[in-house]
């Protein structure tokens, strides 16, 4: 008899810790797993307001900045997809410190940087760590977490990143204050810091219970799930539906096993992704990317990229305005994704996202419409269409944020099945990074070819069609164990499909 007390499927233990011990645990986890995303943050809000500086220092054309703006996400792409492979070989934590140590060096490489191309090759490091980042950290978050309150744990990675963010525009405010060509070295060089803790923090932190099952590993895989469940016996039963759906028999028990037919390393996982995926499977994939390409193609990186731009063409002149009102962009961004992060278990997934899109469609509509007419009244101070202008920025980053912006990730690390999941999400953190690095490289060029007020425009158009998309083809999964996510999926039209609670558990059925 092996010392877990695993027994033809039956745990059991002398002690159970009080559930309260098990929470905290869990979200210790969380917080811990979510650290990439505060230096990933960083990165993304630091560098709005450097680029100021850098530009002047460096002597940047409008070209060269937005290709140095955006091509992190194009960069991070080379990370996206590694990372499905790397996690499933060295596992989710180690995964994560990787991502932590290309942040460090990359991030020290910008600092440095004398010359353009200098600062371009610790865009494409902090790149690659940033690809590992956006995909590790919701998936360990979600294999952890216990289905009661996944939701909330999973959106923690978003979370981080505004606090991210917000550090970023806090940082860019203050170091601005120093002579030009240290400044912006400051901004950038902070962000190794975070770094350091991370490699120290990931030492408290356990692996997934989900990769251990995959690697034959059951009784470790226990020990993970006990702290981590609400209850002993809601840790049994998700040990149960792990094996069930790695596909490992019931009888085998041990600590360590040798697991049958074990593709976990990645093979058999594409051709079973890409190439023959059943009904179920597919239809979960166009929705992973479905949602990642709306997040990004309705134009948040935009606004969090360029926000000191969109603001001097509003109307706010002076340097110190421009910075000061990014900043309050990110202090509504990081409070609205705390309230979206707090009801996502509450209200669900779909009802966030329709109600999200919806905001942003009116938002940018608002956005565009009066920096057009800004933009077709020069020389006049517009006071209504300045004020417009500011306040829906600020709506339009509250309704991101309150579901597009959190529920993007926890929809797409929990939807897969367990075998396609590290492959899964790194497909859509792929195609949200490339949206985001096209975004953020075009920008320049498309407000002034489009105008400003016409590029924002456009944006409301791409969520208006999201909106569509999410109505008609995501399920609810609020509540559904991760093994028995597949069925709810198969069927285009999403609203045939409705989660019901039934003694404390959910119970799908079709109409």
């Amino acid at each position: 008899m092996s010392s877990s007390g695993i027994e033809k499927g039956v745990v059991t233990a002398e002690f159970e810790p009080p559930r309260g011990n098990r929470s905290r645990f869990a979200f210790a986890c969380a917080i811990l797993a979510s650290m990439t995303s505060i230096i990933l943050g960083y990165d993304i809000g630091v560098m709005s307001g450097a680029a100021i500086f850098i530009k002047d220092d460096l002597k940047l054309s409008d070209v060269q900045l937005e290709i140095l703006m955006g091509i992190l996400n194009i960069y991070s792409l080379v990370g996206s997809g590694a990372a499905g492979r790397t996690s499933d070989w060295i596992g989710r934590r180690y995964t994560i410190v990787l991502a932590g140590a290309f942040f460090f060096c990359g991030a020290l490489l910008m600092a440095f940087a004398t010359n353009y191309p200098f600062i371009m090759v610790g865009r494409f490091v902090a790149g690659i760590g940033v690809g590992y980042a956006m995909m590790i950290a919701p998936v360990y978050t979600t294999e952890v977490a216990p289905a009661t309150s996944r939701g909330f744990l999973s959106s923690f990675p978003e979370i981080f990143i505004n606090i991210g963010i917000l550090l970023g525009y806090v940082s860019n405010y203050f170091f601005s204050k120093l002579p030009e060509h240290l400044g912006w070295r400051f901004m950038l060089g902070v962000g190794a810091i975070p770094s350091v803790c991370l490699a120290i923090g990931v030492l408290a932190m356990p692996e997934s219970p989900r990769w251990l099952v995959l690697q034959g590993r059951l009784g470790d895989a226990f020990k993970v799930l006990d702290k981590t469940s609400n209850t002993k016996e809601e840790a049994i039963s998700r040990l149960n539906d792990i094996k069930r759906a790695a596909e490992i028999p019931e009888d085998m028990t041990d600590d360590v096993i040798v697991v049958p037919n074990r593709k976990s390393v990645g093979k058999g996982v594409w051709k079973d992704l890409l190439v023959r995926p059943t009904p179920a499977v597919r239809h979960i994939l166009i929705a992973c990317l479905g949602i990642h390409l709306s997040q990004q193609a309705s134009g948040i990186d935009a606004v969090v990229l360029y926000s000191p731009t969109i603001f001097l063409k509003a109307g706010l002149k002076s340097k110190n305005d421009q910075l000061l009102a990014t900043v309050a962009v990110g202090v509504v961004k990081t409070l609205f994704i705390v309230v979206g992060t707090c009801v996502v278990d509450r209200f669900g997934r779909r009802a966030l996202l329709l109600t999200s899109m919806g905001g942003m469609f009116l938002s940018l509509t608002a956005l565009g419409t009066s920096l057009t007419v800004i933009d077709r009244n020069p020389g006049q101070t517009l006071k209504w269409a300045i004020g417009l202008s500011v306040t829906t920025v600020m709506t339009f980053v509250a309704t991101f944020s309150i579901g597009a912006g959190p529920v993007t990730w926890v929809y797409c690390s929990e939807i897969f099945p367990v075998r396609l999941r590290a492959q899964g999400a790194s497909l859509g953190v792929m195609l949200n990074r490339l949206m985001s690095g096209i975004i953020g490289m075009t920008f320049l060029s498309l407000s002034k070819g489009l105008t400003i007020g016409g590029a924002f425009l456009l944006f409301a158009g791409v969520a208006a069609a999201a909106w569509v998309f999410f109505f008609t083809f995501l399920p609810e999964t609020r509540g559904m164990p991760l093994e028995e996510m597949e069925s709810l999926f198969g069927s285009y039209t999403a609203h045939k499909k409705t989660n019901v609670m039934k003694e404390g558990k959910e119970v799908v059925e079709e109409h």
